[in-house]
Formats: C-alpha cells, sequence, structure tokens
C-alpha cells in the first residue's frame, strides 16, 4: 500500500501554487514562475493606494485590498517592483475566494514550503512574509461583525 502524501495550507489554490513551486529545485524557474504570476496580478486603483492598504515593511511600494462578497474575500493589490509583484499575486491567488476564517487559519509556514526563501533576499522574503500579515490583518477585520459588512 503506497502512503499519499498530502498537505493542505489552507486552500486549493495555495496548494497548487505551492506544489508548482516544489516541482523544481532551480531558483530560476522559481523566479520565472513569480514572474509569469505578476503579469495576472487583479490591479488594485490608484485611488485605492492608501496608508489603511500600504504593506508596510516591504522596501517597494505594496499595497493590497481585500473586499468582502458574499461572505468570501476578493483580493487586489499593486506593487512597483516585478519580483514583489509576483508573491502578491502568488498570495492573492493563493487566498481569493476563501472565507475570513478560512485566510485567518492559514499558517505563515507554508511561505518556507515553497522554496522560494532560499533564492530570494532576506528583505524579499520579509515583504513576502509583510504583505501575506497584512492580508491576514484585513481577513480578521472583515470577519468582525459590523454595520459595514451588511
Amino acid at each position: 500500500m503506497t502512503e499519499i502524501k498530502e498537505k493542505s495550507y489552507g486552500s486549493d489554490s495555495l496548494d497548487n501554487l505551492i506544489e508548482r513551486l516544489q516541482s523544481t529545485s532551480d531558483p530560476k524557474r522559481r523566479y520565472e514562475y513569480i514572474l509569469w504570476l505578476a503579469k495576472s496580478l487583479p490591479l488594485l486603483n490608484e485611488d485605492l493606494h492608501l496608508e489603511t492598504t500600504k504593506v508596510k515593511g516591504c522596501i517597494s511600494e505594496v499595497y493590497v485590498l481585500g473586499i468582502l462578497l458574499n461572505g468570501k474575500i476578493q483580493w487586489k493589490g499593486y506593487s512597483d517592483a516585478l519580483i514583489t509583484k509576483g508573491l502578491l499575486a502568488f498570495l492573492i491567488k493563493g487566498l481569493n475566494d476563501l472565507t475570513p476564517f478560512e485566510v485567518l487559519s492559514i499558517d505563515e509556514k507554508f511561505i518556507e514550503m515553497t522554496g522560494l526563501s532560499k533564492s530570494l533576499t532576506p528583505s524579499r522574503a520579509n515583504g513576502f512574509l509583510n504583505i501575506f500579515l497584512k492580508m491576514r490583518s484585513q481577513a480578521k477585520n472583515l470577519s468582525l461583525p459590523s454595520s459595514n459588512n451588511e
């Protein structure tokens, strides 16, 4: 009997993205995939580049916004740096269409499983984590009872 190792990081999309990155040990191929993802980033309108949507702790300009629609979060973002834009696209693709609770239940350790931290500079790896933490913070705010979410 063969044992099937299946580890879920919180969403099928996120699992698929991580699996894709784990399928190669070549850092150049991982970068190419991240850059390819950057092209698919759902853009955040410039009028939403606000302090409340800005990701702190990133060298580049990064903004992310989650909007609750029918109980699921739809994400949009912006980054002025191509690699960071790809990392943002990775997170948006992985966390899109999840409930706030599902986003909150994702352990940040999934970042290690991508294998990207080995090929990213420390500041980019830190930025990747900061983007995720900003998204989790927004998910927490969206999960709170509020008259705005009616």
